[in-house]
């Protein structure tokens, strides 16, 4: 028996070795002398589940629609309206001033005259100098803002609730008294030009004045931007300030939103007491803003536009077609289609460019706000080398929306994030304030964003993929692209463009051949920037 379980083993040990040789190993028949049985071979029990420890995935049920909080009006005795929304969670009161016109209103041989009258307003005003101006609103622990769009110039203050009376005080000079004082004009003036000066080393910047200047033709209300050109500011003087301050910034014309822990009454009783004798000049009807034409139409405006930027390492490229008026009903459910195409981290433009190819940090796109017919665009910056096949995508994302429009799945993704969107900014107390001052200077009511939401919600997938074929579509698009002519000029003659017209960074063509760009212009559509906090 020993002898067998030895010639047993030696006999598997060989079959291992010839195996390991690559040999076919020779099966040796059994001992019948021996006793040895196979081993019974072990029964397989399937695994047993795995426990899920949080249970299985709950059914949400369906979100419940946000509705905005309830705005009263009313209009104080120098006829200054305002809209006013209590919230008494927090002891914070936020006031935005908001002054119909903005740049649009800037005479055509002086653009950015109403961004430099509004950087002035805090330079000295009421008693005190710019500095005492600015230390006044920092020992109260508020924050002073001011800044000018194409619709409106805008001015916010948020502060403590017990320190409102004295802050909204100084924010009354601010508006009402300011001193235009000449060595403070000499220092803003400079700063001005300087900054200006510098817009053109920012490729995103000159995106941003192209893009109007193409879309509405420069030199017009519209097309150019919002604070001005270097050929105007050397030309502005501190007398010309004065004047369009007293035309412009009147109460007829403005909306003062407040929000927070206040009552109308104290409201009301502020305003008479630290703005009452802010009045419209007396026999004076206010102008009346001009319902100017809207954008360019495709065949006005060139195809391709270059900028040169020699030896820089990005290209900022940019599609650019007209889009519709803040007012227009389809406006919310074009957004919806905008959150799936480049409103999102997760939309289109942003997963193709940065996520898939890396050729950008970033890629999005908007349908811009104004007052009357604007803009859309798709933009990114890009590096150059990748200049050509990153507008290619771009292109060719675009013509997929505007062939099929978004998906079941991207829809209900953009109404969702719609709704999160809502509530996100009407949760704080300057975060109302600033909405509602959006909706005032575009022209729109109070109750404009309960009436939007309720339209993207109750869209369904067959009308956003119409309305995408209309308004999406590149066909009727301009590309602008800001980069080094040399290396980018290769790239975009494969697609199929045309020979890109040469534009300077201040958004007029750079040579005689180009096609002159004087059609009348509809709205720009920045957003307001703060000039500085304070």
């Amino acid at each position: 028996m020993r002898f067998a379980k030895k010639s047993a083993f030696l006999s598997l040990a060989a079959v291992a070795a010839l195996a390991a040789c690559g040999a076919e190993p020779q099966v040796q028949p059994a001992d019948p002398t021996t006793k040895e049985t196979t081993p019974p071979v072990a029964e397989t029990k399937p695994a047993a589940p795995a426990v899920d420890l949080l249970g299985p995935k709950p059914e949400l049920p369906p979100s419940r629609p946000f509705t905005p909080p309830t705005v009263e009006t009313f209009t104080t005795k120098n006829g200054l309206s305002v809209w006013l929304v209590e919230k008494h969670g927090l002891p914070l009161v936020s006031a935005v001033l908001v002054v119909r016109g903005g740049s649009s209103a800037d005479p055509a041989k002086l653009p950015g005259l109403m961004h430099i009258t509004t950087d002035m307003l805090d330079e000295g005003a009421g008693k005190r100098s710019a500095v005492e101006v600015s230390s006044g609103i920092n020992d109260l622990g508020a924050t002073l803002a001011l800044g000018t769009s194409a619709d409106a110039s805008i001015l916010s203050l948020t502060v403590l609730k017990n320190n409102f009376n004295a802050a909204f005080g100084i924010f009354s000079d601010v508006v009402a008294r300011p001193h235009f004082d000449a060595k403070e004009w000499k220092r803003v003036s400079e700063l001005w030009q300087n900054n200006l000066k510098k817009r053109s080393d920012e490729p995103m910047s000159v995106s941003r004045v192209l893009n109007a200047a193409v879309l509405f033709g420069p030199d017009t209300p519209y097309g150019h931007p919002a604070d001005g050109s270097l050929e105007a500011a050397t030309k502005l003087d501190l007398p010309t300030v004065k004047r369009f301050y007293t035309e412009s910034f009147r109460p007829d014309r403005a909306v003062l939103v407040v929000a927070g822990d206040i009552s109308r009454k104290e409201v009301t009783d502020i305003v008479d007491a630290q703005l009452g004798a802010w009045k419209a000049p007396p026999a004076k009807a206010a102008p009346k803003q001009a319902d100017l034409p809207g954008p360019r139409p495709a065949s006005a405006r060139p195809k391709l536009v270059l900028v040169d930027r020699p030896g820089a390492p990005q290209s900022v490229i940019a599609v650019v077609r007209d889009g519709v008026a803040a007012n227009d009903p389809a406006l919310p459910r074009l957004e919806l289609i905008n959150t799936a195409l480049g409103g999102s981290f997760t939309s289109r433009l942003n997963m193709n460019l940065r996520e898939e190819h890396h050729w950008a940090y970033g890629a999005g796109s908007t349908f811009q706000e104004s007052r009357n017919k604007g803009g859309f665009w798709a933009i990114a910056s890009v590096e150059t080398p990748a200049t050509g096949v990153a507008l290619k995508e771009m292109l060719s994302e675009l013509s997929k929306m505007a062939a099929s429009g978004p998906t079941a799945e991207e829809l209900e993704k953009a109404k969702a994030q719609d709704r999160a969107d809502l509530m996100q900014t009407y949760e704080t107390v300057s975060g109302t304030a600033r909405r509602l001052a959006t909706l005032a200077r575009l022209g729109l009511s109070p109750a404009h964003d309960s009436e939007a939401t309720r339209a993207r919600q109750s869209a369904t997938l067959t009308d956003v993929t119409a309305l995408a074929k209309t308004h999406v579509d590149p066909g009727a698009a301009t590309v602008i692209v800001v980069g080094p002519r040399e290396a980018v000029g290769p790239q975009l003659a494969t697609l199929g463009l045309g020979e890109p017209e040469l534009w300077d960074p201040e958004g007029k063509p750079a040579n005689a051949a180009a096609k002159p760009a004087d059609q009348p212009a509809a709205k720009a559509t920045d957003k307001p920037a703060p000039k500085k906090g304070k």
